[in-house]
């Protein structure tokens, strides 16, 4: 049986399916980002400062982005709905989701350590990266798909995420770097892992979650 429908509701149908397709695009750069009307048409200059813009687009097709940058003139496709990070930047960024709540390590063990010594070495060479473990290995130039949710967060290079940060109003929060930052970290525990640590003389209760006074001793 054919079906005939108002044009008022037609119209809403219309609304509806449009208003259902959704592409933000968090774009990184090293100097200031510079979008027409049309949000696909960006210009970046070269810098040195860590600077971030969020485009929106309600459209079901893809979204092209026209860049001229330090670089020169390239590129960038968004094909499917959800949240997209466009690295313009000049160094490689590299990132994962983060798992919030209640709790809060206050101390590590050296099996701790050498693990997340692995995990960055991995990394920052982009051997470890998978949509399944939602980690990510941006390079300059290139466009990569976060998720397919558009209400997350990301808490760029440079940026710490704050503890007072509510989580509850985001489905999903990830925290990048630059790899440079990476590497920092990366020496910084490799340095730890050099030496045991003891526990210090302080009074201590059960359920007391403040860090411990260590004191680092030749191994």
């Amino acid at each position: 049986m054919k079906m005939s429908y108002h044009p008022l509701f037609a119209a809403i149908l219309l609304l509806v399916a449009c208003s259902s397709h959704q592409k933000k695009i968090l774009i990184y750069a090293n100097s200031k980002i510079a979008v027409d009307e049309t949000q696909k048409n960006i210009t970046v200059e070269d810098g040195t400062t860590q600077v971030e813009k969020e485009l929106d687009f309600s459209s079901s097709g893809t979204v092209v982005l026209n860049i001229t940058g330090p670089a020169g003139k390239f590129t960038l496709e968004a094909t499917e709905d959800g949240y997209w990070l466009a690295n313009l930047g000049a160094d490689t960024v590299v990132g994962s989701i983060q798992h919030t709540g209640s709790t809060k390590q206050t101390r590590i063990t050296q099996d701790q350590l050498k693990f997340q010594l692995d995990s960055l070495n991995k990394l920052v060479k982009g051997a470890n990266v998978s949509a399944a473990s939602k980690n990510y290995f941006i390079s300059p130039g290139k466009i990569a798909i976060i998720t397919p949710l558009t209400d997350i967060k990301i808490f760029g290079p440079f940026t710490p995420v704050p503890s007072a940060f509510d989580a509850s109003s985001v489905s999903e929060v990830y925290k990048f770097y630059n790899v440079s930052e990476v590497y920092n970290i990366i020496s910084k525990l490799t340095e730890m892992s050099k030496y045991k640590y003891d526990k210090g003389d302080e009074n201590k209760v059960d359920d007391d979650d403040s860090v411990y006074t260590i004191h680092p001793a030749k191994k």
